[in-house]
């Protein structure tokens, strides 16, 4: 047992505490001799140093090969380690150095590792004491001993030179980048173990870490190459990984999960079992070892008609581009397609020649790096190849003429690079030649065996020209390197720090500093006499720039800058001219030209983050925003200048502290802001928190509705309105001062958070918060310098000359007070129009609220008379049309018969259905809680979410309700004429309903109106669910499939070659169908689950139930996102009589049913509390009163 106790805990560094249990699934296989046991060198004892000679070895093995190809070892021996918990007793280690890692093992028969520590975060190696050395990294220290001063001298030496070695190369072998990209990490259990450990799945290696911050870091534990690996079920939760050497039992915390490891591990072996034949051939140039794009190492990809060799990650963005632009195709796996001229094409060409024309003009801000995030690449590799935007302009660009002739002299020789610049420029590769014996360049090159120029046409006789503007002429659009920002002087500077300053900082904490910008990079020097800076920073490094309040530091004038690297950079001036100097010539050298526009403003912040919007919650785009005041500026990823965000209108404002994503909602959009840099991303989000709540006590400075009307006015009117308009002496009586002292600083520290709620807060409280606002508003809601005037006005004794006299003072008035004075008049008309119900006729209001609003001690009756007047004379001072006030006060009735029925039976009705759907995405703030009738539609339940939220419905605004299946990753439109209730009856736990934008739905019903029948065949990639019994290898693929779509059915071919019968109606029965399907049953969703690894991302995932009511699904794969929308166009219409869409919008609204709109255009107070509060609440205004109501 101590043995097996033994194999546990050699995984792990003697760092690690972990403790053991007694179980048998982890188990060590022997070695029994052989080539594993030479490459460990068991017999050697003593350290071995092997020199570094020539090139390194490729990391990847070849076909065939068992063992794992590792970097050549640069020395090797046995040290002794002593673990940092401060133990003296040293444990010997079999340690080995080569050019990318050290790493020490149990013995020198240890397949795995112990300890991996990149040689790249290793920052020092010293000398501590007899025989001992230190190796020190960004956040760990490693001690090791040797048997002697000679020992020790030699690992220090060695372990220097190889550190100097990889600065030169500026590889970065930390973190995420330790081996590639990810294709799955999170913890597993360890059998045998109470400590989990972070498993990432990368390439052909599975690698184990203690932590994720120790993955972040690069120091792992061990690395199992998978070309001897094979994965196996075992009971429940649990899975085994086995190798020749040991088998890893490891159980996860889900069956899905289970199932989602084993998939990534066996995908891993694929990995490592692939074909490295082509990928050799083609990295013997040495620019094709290196991603065209980031940079990356050892790229196995490569757009074949591009001839461009790139990464795994810069593949999934290549095949966004489609088919037309890059025809993506793996250097391992489709070696059918790696012809020899293909291969010779790419040695000839490849990255080196192809990028001297697609990357000629890439700017340094805008280039790529093997960690720039998924939105960077996007936007990158759809600039540089569907823009064209860096490349290098052909002399005879624009002129078509010239260009195809040019085409057709330079295929005749060998120079390919040309022919790449001519064709990518525009040049027709299906151009005529003029020799009617060789009618195309193709056949032209082929008669002067120019086999290269030949595959190089061959593979591009379809491809997309890049285009600045997409459906427009073609201009020259050269790039031009924004101009070099210069500036020099003296400023006071602060230590670099890794977390946000909270206090204020002295001046004897500043240290005075020469500084320098030139050329994008910022210098700091001694003194301006110094040649060589102390530190320095280059300009793309920086993500926000932020401008202090006067006098936050010991120098009146400061600001900060935040680095990608989590630094933050403290400057100060006692000049104000001098820091505005400053300021303007950082942000011009970091912001980029599309985002030139945020400069024009004096900002408090300024910088980049990444975003999701309503239009794409899948993957976070990048764009750039400046705080100024209480708006917050932005230029989004894909649109054409800034947009303003007024922070004080919005409606919600929220942080989801799991995933750090601020969540703004406006009327019309939620932007989620998300940060990928902790530290600049949490001063930005209190400083949008903080700009987007209450600044002041004036109107102007309070938060906002979309009206510009006070938040805590909106509210509380609406509550008044609601609860209170048949209260007895409303506005007169007093509340309980303490909750009024309470509700009131709720309101002023955040009012948008507020929800006022009958039965916790009492009408009279409310009712005296509204009052003590008003007269504790600064300058008054008639502002101080017009008082005067207001008050003046009352005197005049002719009635028409009075309201004119109020219209002008109304007009003048700044914007929020004469919006905020417009509402509450209204307010106060409405309650004396009951005072029949509340005592408070016109006279009883003006008393009450004459002083409040002129903030007088109630000796001025002129105060009261202005009030008077304004509610007296209210629709024709403010211009009211008198049948909207009709309605109002016809809703108001309703209420008000409604309370008094309710009062009156406690019951409420029963027998519809309460869900909640959600606003745009499933998430709390998002939540809507609807009473779901028997007879609701789609659009209905549409419109009732829109109603709530008080969005208005645009013309070509195309909201819809859509079923959404997280676990399965797809998505359905509902029929606008669908019946709500037998969805929501049909749905499982892992489904719900969005209310949000068809963004493609006016294309489809323009498809829809060019077609002639309601038919559609094509081919599709087409992939059936199966159940699968064993863990093997192959668990079902994609394949290409012929489709018709008719009226009646769905019919899949599986021969390609009888298809021209297939057009004509009598000779389809003739040819069998593979499957056939009846098009009325079947339900279509949008999207396939990633775990099936679908070839495109434009999938459709087909739901089949028999009469049985099992469930079979079938997967479709589009190549473009225009098939795909013409495919589910077409399911629609066929299955609705293609009645897709209502012809108006507006019908579609007048359809509704009055069975839930009891309160009109009535917002009402969002629903809180328990499920049966929830359901009293809705029940209570689930019916017309105005139907109800109407013939008493």
């Amino acid at each position: 047992m101590a043995d097996k106790q033994d194999d546990f805990s050699s995984l792990y560094s003697d760092d690690e505490i972990l403790d053991d249990d007694d179980d048998d699934s982890y188990e060590t296989i022997p070695n029994n001799g052989g080539s594993w046991q030479d490459y460990g060198l068991s017999t050697l004892k003593d350290s071995v140093y092997l020199p570094a000679i020539g090139k390194r070895q490729s990391a990847l093995g070849k076909e065939g090969n068992s063992a794992p190809q590792l970097t050549p070892v640069i020395k090797m021996g046995w040290l002794d380690k002593n673990p940092p918990q401060g133990s003296l007793i040293y444990q010997k280690r079999w340690v080995k150095l080569d050019a990318d890692f050290l790493r020490y093992f149990d013995n020198d028969k240890d397949m795995y590792s112990k300890r991996i520590i990149p040689t790249t975060s290793i920052t020092n190696i010293t000398n501590v004491g007899d025989q001992k050395f230190e190796v020190v990294t960004h956040n760990r220290t490693f001690v090791f001993r040797a048997d002697s001063d000679f020992e020790r001298t030699e690992w220090v030496t060695v372990l220097q030179e190889t550190i100097r070695d990889q600065k030169y190369t500026h590889k970065d072998l930390s973190g995420q980048h330790l081996h590639g990209a990810a294709e799955m990490q999170g913890y597993l259990e360890l059998r045998g173990l109470r400590s989990k450990l972070y498993v990432v799945v990368s390439g052909d290696k599975v690698l184990l870490y203690k932590n994720m911050e120790d993955y972040k870091l690069g120091i792992g534990i061990t690395s199992i190459d998978m070309n001897v690996g094979n994965v196996k079920d075992a009971d429940r939760r649990a899975f085994d990984l086995t190798t020749p050497y040991r088998t890893f039992s490891f159980v996860a915390e889900s069956d899905q999960q289970k199932d989602e490891w084993v998939e990534a591990m066996q995908n891993s072996i694929g990995e490592a079992l692939s074909n490295y034949e082509v990928a050799e051939k083609i990295w013997v140039d040495e620019f094709n070892q290196f991603c065209a794009d980031c940079g990356a190492a050892k790229p196995e990809w490569a757009a074949i008609n591009l001839c461009v060799v790139f990464c795994k990650r810069c593949a999934g963005e290549h095949r966004g581009l489609g088919p037309s632009i890059s025809k993506v195709r793996s250097l391992k796996m489709d070696k059918k397609v790696w012809t020899d001229e293909l291969i010779q094409l790419f040695q000839v060409l490849g990255n080196r020649g192809s990028n001297t024309f697609w990357a000629a003009n890439v700017p340094p801000s805008e280039a790529l790096s093997p960690a720039s995030c998924s939105s960077d690449r996007r936007r990158f590799i759809a600039a540089k190849y569907r823009e064209g935007k860096y490349r290098r302009y052909h002399q005879l660009f624009g002129n078509q003429e010239a260009l195809d002739n040019a085409l057709c002299i330079n295929i005749q020789s060998n120079d390919v690079l040309e022919t790449l610049s001519l064709v990518f420029c525009g040049a027709n590769v299906n151009c005529d030649t003029g020799n009617p014996d060789f009618p195309t360049p193709i056949s032209l090159a082929q008669s002067y065996e120019q086999h290269l120029q030949v595959e190089f046409l061959t593979q591009n006789k379809n491809t997309e020209i890049p285009r600045s503007e997409v459906g427009g002429h073609m201009d020259t659009v050269h790039y031009m390197a924004p101009p070099s920002i210069t500036h020099n002087g003296f400023l006071y500077k602060t230590a670099s720090m890794g977390k946000p300053i909270t206090e204020r900082r002295a001046k004897e904490e500043f240290s005075r500093r020469w500084c320098t910008l030139n050329d994008g990079n910022f210098n700091y020097y001694e003194s301006d006499r110094n040649s060589t800076p102390n530190g320095g920073l280059k300009m793309k490094e920086i993500v926000c720039l932020v401008v202090n309040p006067l006098e936050t530091h010991g120098y009146d004038h400061t600001f900060e800058i935040y680095t990608d690297s989590e630094r933050l950079y403290l400057f100060g001036t006692d000049s104000p001219d001098v820091m505005r100097e400053w300021v303007k010539s950082i942000a011009k050298s970091f912001i980029p030209s599309s985002a030139e526009d945020l400069l024009n403003r004096d900002f408090e912040r300024i910088g980049k983050l990444q975003y999701k919007d309503g239009l794409n919650l899948q993957s976070p785009k990048v764009g750039w925003f400046s705080l100024v005041g209480s708006t917050l500026y932005a230029c989004f990823e894909d649109s054409e200048g800034e947009e303003a965000i007024h922070l004080k209108k919005l409606q919600e404002l929220s942080i989801q502290q799991e995933n750090e994503v601020l969540v703004l909602v406006e009327r019309r959009r939620t932007l989620y802001i998300q940060g990928n840099r902790k530290l600049d991303y949490l001063t930005w989000s209190t400083a949008i928190q903080r700009a987007a709540g209450s600044s002041g006590d004036t109107l102007s400075q309070q938060q906002l509705t979309e009206s510009d009307i006070p938040v805590i006015v909106d509210r509380c009117i609406d509550y008044i309105t609601q609860c209170g308009l048949t209260s007895e002496g409303i506005y007169r009586k007093s509340g309980v001062n303490s909750k009024i002292a309470t509700l009131l600083e709720s309101f002023r520290r955040d009012a948008r958070s507020v929800r006022l709620k009958e039965g916790e807060h009492q009408v009279d409280d409310v009712s005296n918060v509204l009052k003590r606002f008003f007269r504790d508003v600064k300058e008054g809601i008639f502002t101080s310098e017009a008082s005067a005037a207001w008050l003046s006005t009352s005197a005049i004794a002719d009635e028409s000359q009075k309201i004119l006299n109020y219209q002008s003072l109304l007009s003048s008035l700044p914007r929020v007070n004469k919006a905020t004075v417009r509402a509450l008049v209204n307010h106060l008309y409405c309650v004396q129009r009951f005072a029949d119900m509340n005592q408070m006729n016109l006279h009883n209001l003006a008393i009450v609220f004459g002083p409040t609003l002129f903030q007088t001690d109630g000796k001025d009756y002129n105060a009261g008379r202005v009030i008077e007047e304004l509610i007296g004379h209210y629709v024709a001072i403010f211009n009211v049309n008198e049948q909207q006030l009709k309605k109002q006060l016809d809703e108001i009735t309703a209420i008000i018969k409604l309370r008094e029925i309710n009062s009156s039976s406690k019951v409420p009705p029963a027998g519809d259905f309460i869900c909640t759907v959600y606003l745009e995405e499933k998430k709390e703030t998002a939540e809507q809680h609807v009473k779901i009738p028997a007879t609701m539609t789609a659009a209905e339940l549409a419109l009732e979410i829109l109603d709530r939220r008080k969005i208005s419905v645009r013309e070509k605004d195309y909201w819809c309700c859509f079923e959404v299946n997280e676990k399965e990753e797809t998505e359905r439109p509902l029929h606008y004429q669908e019946k709500v209730l037998p969805i929501l009856h049909s749905m499982g736990t892992e489904s719900c309903l969005v209310v949000k934008k068809h963004y493609s739905m006016e294309a489809m019903l323009i498809y829809l109106a060019s077609k002639v029948d309601d038919s559609k065949h094509g081919m599709m990639k087409f992939r059936e669910e199966r159940n699968l019994l064993g863990l093997g290898l192959n668990t079902g693929s994609f394949h290409d499939r012929y489709f018709i779509l008719t009226s009646t059915s769905l019919r899949l071919y599986k021969e390609v070659r009888s298809l021209q019968k297939l057009q004509i109606p009598e000779l389809q029965c003739s040819h069998r169908p593979e499957k056939e399907w009846p098009v009325r049953s079947l339900k279509v969703y949008q999207g396939i689950k990633k775990k099936l690894r679908p070839p495109t991302c434009w999938g459709l995932t087909v739901v089949y139930a028999n009469e049985k009511h099992e469930k079979q699904h079938w997967y479709l794969c589009c190549d473009t996102q225009t098939e795909m929308r013409e495919w589910f166009a077409t399911f629609l219409s066929i299955q609705n009589d293609g009645n897709v869409w209502p012809s108006e919008t507006i019908k579609m609204r007048a359809s509704r049913v009055p069975l839930d709109t009891r309160l009109g255009n009535i917002s009402l107070i969002p629903l809180r509390g328990s499920e049966n509060e929830m359901r009293n609440s809705v029940a209570a205004f689930a019916a017309d009163p105005l139907a109800l109501f109407r013939d008493l």
